[in-house]
């Protein structure tokens, strides 16, 4: 998982509803909000309500997170929801180290191929990972024929007018999957009645970071990207080794205390990747 530009992206921090200059854009862009919407369970299940301040990455969902011991969602382990642009099945996953249940509804769109903490959710249940963005930032055709070629915040905009509108268009693609009258009559029973006619649940005030390209000023767009990496496993346990064996010292810390981080540090090693996306090349050290 890489970031284009990783090694020159500035933070801003925002604290509320933040209209920002964007390259690409007439209009600024809106940030520091976080967006409620819901997603149709299957069968006789309702509904499940997420929160997110990136709308247009629910193109690439493929799961949705909630808490083991969330009791609100106890009853969803293992159900599916339904994508109202595709209608993909969603696995309703249980995630303990991403998912923290008092934060926003308790429930977390997962989308593996579009987000840092989503990537490692991802790995860990299986899921399938879909990417909806081009390199120049638009939504590719995995992101489905009605957003295609939308650059990506304008997509952002067409994404919440269509989760506004009810769910005729949905109905018409899920109603293709079904096979008897039953099925039918329970759709129908279940997703119109019982279920909320707009999708879209509203947004708030949301405080976040934002990566910013220091070159560009442009958004940091998560992406997965083929890399080679170097692995760093026996470099790492070399010089570990140099500073912590007692017997064959060769390195040693002013002061002490940072062989403590010397250690942390070695002893959770990733390998290192040798082909990061640097768009603007490497800086001249002069």
């Amino acid at each position: 998982m890489v970031l284009p530009c990783i090694s020159m992206v500035d933070y801003t921090d925002i604290k509320e509803r933040t209209l920002l200059k964007v390259p690409g854009y007439e209009k600024p862009v809106e940030f520091g909000v976080l967006t409620t919407f819901a997603y149709p369970l299957e069968g006789e299940m309702g509904e499940i309500v997420v929160a997110t301040t990136r709308v247009e990455t629910m193109l690439g969902d493929t799961a949705i997170a909630i808490h083991p011991e969330d009791k609100r969602y106890s009853h969803l382990h293992g159900k599916f929801a339904i994508h109202p642009f595709n209608c993909r099945k969603l696995p309703i996953i249980c995630d303990a180290i991403l998912v923290d249940p008092s934060f926003g509804t308790g429930a977390v769109k997962i989308t593996p191929a579009n987000d840092p903490n989503d990537f490692e959710v991802g790995k860990r249940h299986n899921l399938e990972f879909i990417n909806i963005f081009t390199d120049d930032g638009k939504i590719n055709s995995n992101g489905g024929a009605e957003f295609a070629g939308m650059p990506r915040f304008k997509a952002r905009e067409a994404v919440i007018d269509a989760l506004q509108k009810k769910l005729f268009d949905f109905i018409d693609m899920y109603l293709g999957r079904l096979i008897s009258q039953f099925e039918i009559m329970q759709f129908f029973i279940n997703i119109i009645f019982s279920a909320a006619m707009k999708l879209y649940r509203g947004a708030q005030n949301n405080e976040m970071r934002l990566g910013l390209c220091s070159r560009s000023n442009d958004v940091v767009e998560p992406m997965i990207k083929p890399q080679w990496y170097v692995n760093c496993s026996s470099m790492a346990k070399e010089a570990l080794d140099a500073a912590m064996d007692d017997q064959n010292r060769k390195l040693e810390f002013i002061p002490k205390q940072y062989t403590a981080e010397w250690k942390r540090w070695l002893e959770n090693i990733r390998d290192w990747c040798i082909s990061r996306q640097l768009w603007w090349g490497h800086r001249i050290p002069a």
